[in-house]
């Protein structure tokens, strides 16, 4: 039984939604041999951060060589007390940007493909990652129409849209309904119909050939 439980806190569209923040592979309205296709949608959320670590090694690199430059110069000239504080300046410069890079590559990600629904959020050295039946996932905000987006489902629950702005997570909410509606049509579809599984459970439990080594033709006695 496929059931997607949707919240009423966020009311999502009915009409087929344009992948805003998704990248969607396959073609989930596939014909023909085409219908077997994978399909698949990933969201990939990142910080927005103007500097990447290799860049910010680089600009502490540079800012640390014009410092200590200037510092030598006034220590040449008797300023003997610029050097110590030059130093100073560049340790705590250097806490305040480790800090920053140790975050500059925390990211989101879900993945919808198959019969699951992964999500995983990184920030720092920390990963946080939880796998979802797609057909048992609530989306619903975590409290009110501005927050974080919760999945929820089979005793499991986390936040995402931390990368997002408040007005935007709406939509990413639509999208995830959306997507879960698609999976849960196309696995209706390719489901064998109900009867066709009892006929073949039917069909095994009475063929000689199926499990030969358990199977013995009854012995009929003769007349004597």
């Amino acid at each position: 039984m496929l059931t997607s439980i949707i919240s009423p806190a966020w009311r999502a569209s009915t009409h087929r939604v344009q992948f805003r923040f998704g990248r969607e592979s396959a073609a989930v309205w596939a014909q023909g041999a085409d219908a077997h296709l994978p399909w698949s949608v990933q969201w990939i959320f990142k910080r927005n951060s103007s500097l990447a670590p290799r860049q910010l090694m680089w600009f502490y690199a540079s800012l640390c060589a014009l410092s200590l430059g200037l510092a030598v110069v006034f220590w040449l000239r008797g300023a003997t007390m610029v050097m110590p504080f030059a130093w100073l300046e560049m340790l705590l410069v250097g806490v305040a940007l480790l800090v920053y890079a140790r975050h500059a590559t925390d990211s989101e990600r879900i993945d919808l493909l198959d019969d699951r629904l992964t999500v995983e959020n990184t920030s720092g050295r920390r990963v946080e990652r939880v796998a979802f039946n797609p057909g048992w996932v609530r989306v619903e905000p975590r409290h009110g129409d501005g927050s974080l987006i919760e999945l929820s489902g089979q005793g499991r629950r986390i936040a995402v849209g931390r990368f997002l702005r408040p007005e935007l997570r709406v939509q990413l909410a639509d999208e995830l309904r959306w997507a879960l509606r698609r999976w849960q049509q196309r696995a209706r579809r390719h489901a064998p119909p109900d009867g066709l599984v009892a006929q073949e459970r039917v069909a095994t439990a009475f063929d000689p050939g199926v499990n030969d080594e358990t199977y013995s033709a009854p012995v009929i006695p003769r007349e004597s």
